[in-house]
């Protein structure tokens, strides 16, 4: 009671695209009485039974809802097996001065008494304890918990096998078992095969990835093929990959023709972000990740690159998650974390990958923001990131546009935006207008 369930529970289902469902709501709808009165009429384990059954029959719902069970509802043993079943248990974490804070002068019939609502956490907080696969005090909290990502230090992270990018390995004194090239070079077949060759594992056996998101791309698809896939956890090191690369599952690797042309979806069994990592990146890194969050800000329509760093990558983490929970497959909406990626891969791939991904998506942003008609935000943003056009083969950049994996019926789809928090997915621009804007980025 108090916890904050009823205002976290609602605002969660909507950043989820899902049903919310109250099951006290539930009983007060099938008596026509309210909670106080189901208590006051008929009976504590009367209301208990109808509990049980309620939350019983929800929590098997398919498709599946966002549930608020009440304070009590763990008491039932048959409850309790339901939602280690059926659901992803969240602890929403209160202490018991701030609940009776919120509940004291209710009509809650259990929060009357100070003393006894106390006495109440105490017996039921070995319950939550053993039921809860997250915990969480609020709905970016939620969010992370939900998608397995973790802000913790790295030595809080066991494996089987640990891959690092050399670098990070070598700055960090990191006990890596293999190593891989720093950067977009690590994104090849060869590196992949490599991989698939050396590690020794058995099907059950974890996989770490610690590096940027290059890193985390090879090795999330060396984890998703090898034995038809096994576990593997991603470890962030770059803001690019804290903020972005390495959530939602998506894996790959490069060809010469485009940039992610060959890859899998395999969501890690855990995120680890350690922000430690941000306090060594050199500058230009920095600025590269700095890419990203604005693209998320503009999603978001938040000035996410307003906040202190800490909170940039914790909110765009928390921000992408909700989406690739929404669309794991990305068969529709995720297609809007693309915002300016659909030039700034052709970019990538015209400059054979030697274009660090962060200033080609500051570019790619400026001319997604232009086709979208939204000049002066294009401005800012150019103010924001200072992007040096790309010295690249324009008609190489055409040709790895044309392999992006959002083509349908031979023609681009790009992701525009209609204001800051409005993308505009799947929008169809005339071809010529779409070189010329692809140009524009070139020098």
């Amino acid at each position: 009671m108090g916890a904050g369930k009823s205002t976290l529970g609602p605002e969660l289902a909507q950043r989820l695209g899902r049903a919310f469902v109250s099951v006290d709501a539930l009983v007060e709808e099938r008596t026509g009485l309210s909670v106080p009165e189901v208590f006051e009429g008929r009976g504590e384990q009367a209301f208990r039974a109808l509990e049980e059954e309620l939350a019983c029959e929800t929590l098997g719902r398919r498709p599946p809802v966002v549930v608020e069970l009440g304070g009590g509802a763990l008491g039932s043993e048959r409850t309790r097996r339901a939602v280690s079943e059926s659901a992803f248990a969240l602890l929403v974490e209160t202490t018991p001065d701030e609940a009776w804070e919120r509940v004291a002068g209710s009509e809650r019939p259990l929060a009357q008494d100070p003393e006894r609502f106390r006495a109440l956490y105490d017996e039921r907080r070995a319950l939550y304890e053993a039921l809860a696969d997250g915990r969480a005090r609020d709905v970016d909290g939620a969010i992370l918990a939900l998608a397995g990502i973790a802000l913790a230090p790295l030595d809080e992270t066991e494996g089987d096998a640990v891959v690092a990018d050399e670098r990070v390995a070598e700055l960090h004194g990191i006990a890596a078992t293999h190593v891989v090239p720093a950067g977009e070079a690590a994104k090849t077949l060869a590196e992949a095969e490599r991989l698939w060759r050396a590690l020794r594992l058995e099907r059950g056996a974890t996989v770490v990835a610690v590096g940027g998101g290059s890193t985390t791309d090879l090795v999330g698809f060396v984890a998703a093929t090898l034995l038809r896939g096994v576990p593997w956890i991603a470890v962030p090191t770059t803001l690019v990959g804290q903020v972005d690369a390495a959530i939602g599952g998506k894996t790959g690797v490069d060809l010469p023709e485009a940039k992610n042309l060959v890859g899998a979806f395999h969501w890690p069994a855990r995120t680890v972000i350690d922000t430690a990592f941000l306090t060594t990146l050199p500058a230009a890194e920095l600025e590269h990740g700095r890419a990203e969050v604005v693209k998320t800000g503009l999603l978001a329509g938040e000035r996410l690159w307003e906040l202190p760093l800490a909170e940039q990558v914790r909110s765009c983490a928390a921000f992408k998650a909700a989406v690739c929970l929404r669309d794991p497959l990305d068969r529709g909406e995720r297609v809007q974390l693309n915002l300016g990626h659909t030039f700034a891969h052709a970019l990538e791939a015209a400059s054979a990958y030697s274009l660090p991904h962060g200033r080609a998506v500051a570019l790619g942003l400026l001319a997604a923001l232009r086709l979208s008609g939204l000049d002066d935000l294009a401005r800012d943003v150019r103010e924001l990131l200072s992007p040096r056009s790309a010295d690249v083969d324009p008609e190489r950049a055409w040709e790895a546009l044309a392999y992006d994996k959002k083509r349908r019926d031979g023609r681009v789809r790009l992701v525009l935006l209609d204001a800051p928090g409005k993308p505009r997915l799947d929008a169809e621009v005339a071809e010529a207008d779409v070189r010329r804007a692809l140009e524009a980025l070139i020098e």
